[in-house]
């Protein structure tokens, strides 16, 4: 089988949340690249609506949607809406994610000054988000007996970090966690959950300070590389993922992190 027939997703519905910037971006554009036609979703409005002209101006075949995920009826009435917009919804990255803030490496979340207010939100959208993503999406997927599910986790949800904040890691270990555990339900319907984990990419979350210069190397010191990735270096994977070549992948977080992990 060539390449164009292992990687091949045209004609696919896919569904990408936080989709305006960054990881997200990066997802919606190598599907809609590849001739999937993509719902991008994300809470800035504007963010998102350049996001989808950026796309747009290039042919490809895409629509936006203003949506936050922590807002659990309306996330699920916009996986409906897709399905009966495009008859069938085939691949879900389940990316949306919010910073915990800084973790005690930088002097400073600690456990007695994280606040419950953030620990509530970030587990709301980093987690239970996911969890509502995935039920969403799932339930059209099992009509069709066929579909791809992809959360983005976090190499700290497989090791602690203390340059991130507690529930980021926390939130993060459960996505992988839940991935395993719908990968078990779902694989009598053909539907493969899996998980991505990402080390230190260039994004704009936690207000972008991957790009002060000291934070940058702390994170860059943490992989065998000893650098930050670029999102275009998740593109090949993630569609790995959603194509006929990951066929026989479930279940699984996979670590995308220079080997910060080894």
């Amino acid at each position: 089988m060539k390449a164009a027939e292992l990687f091949d997703v045209n004609g696919k519905i896919t569904f990408v949340t936080g989709a305006a910037m960054g990881i997200g971006f990066g997802l919606a554009e190598v599907m809609a690249d590849n001739g999937s036609h993509v719902v991008l979703s994300d809470m800035d409005g504007p963010a998102l609506d350049e996001a989808v002209a950026r796309l747009k101006d290039r042919g490809l075949s895409v629509e936006g949607v203003t949506l936050d995920v922590g807002e659990t009826d309306r996330l699920h009435a916009t996986v409906d809406k897709i399905v009966a917009d495009h008859g069938r919804i085939d691949v879900v990255f389940a990316n949306a994610g919010a910073s915990a803030g800084p973790g005690f490496a930088f002097g400073s979340g600690y456990l007695h000054t994280v606040e419950r207010a953030t620990w509530d939100r970030v587990i709301e959208i980093n987690l239970t988000s996911v969890f509502e993503t995935i039920r969403a999406a799932s339930r059209h997927m099992k009509e069709q007996k066929d579909g791809r599910i992809v959360a983005i986790a976090s190499i700290a949800g497989l090791k602690s970090e203390e340059m991130v904040g507690y529930a980021y890691g926390a939130s993060k270990a459960g996505v992988i966690n839940l991935v395993k555990h719908a990968a078990r339900e779902l694989a009598e319907y053909n539907i493969l959950v899996n998980a991505i984990a990402p080390g230190a990419f260039f994004t704009n979350i936690a207000g972008g300070r991957l790009k002060i210069p000291e934070v940058r190397e702390k994170f860059a010191e943490m992989s065998l590389l000893k650098r930050v990735a670029d999102v275009d270096e998740l593109k090949g994977l993630a569609l790995y993922l959603a194509s006929p070549a990951g066929s026989f992948m479930t279940g699984v977080a996979i670590p995308l992190d220079g080997g910060a992990i080894v």
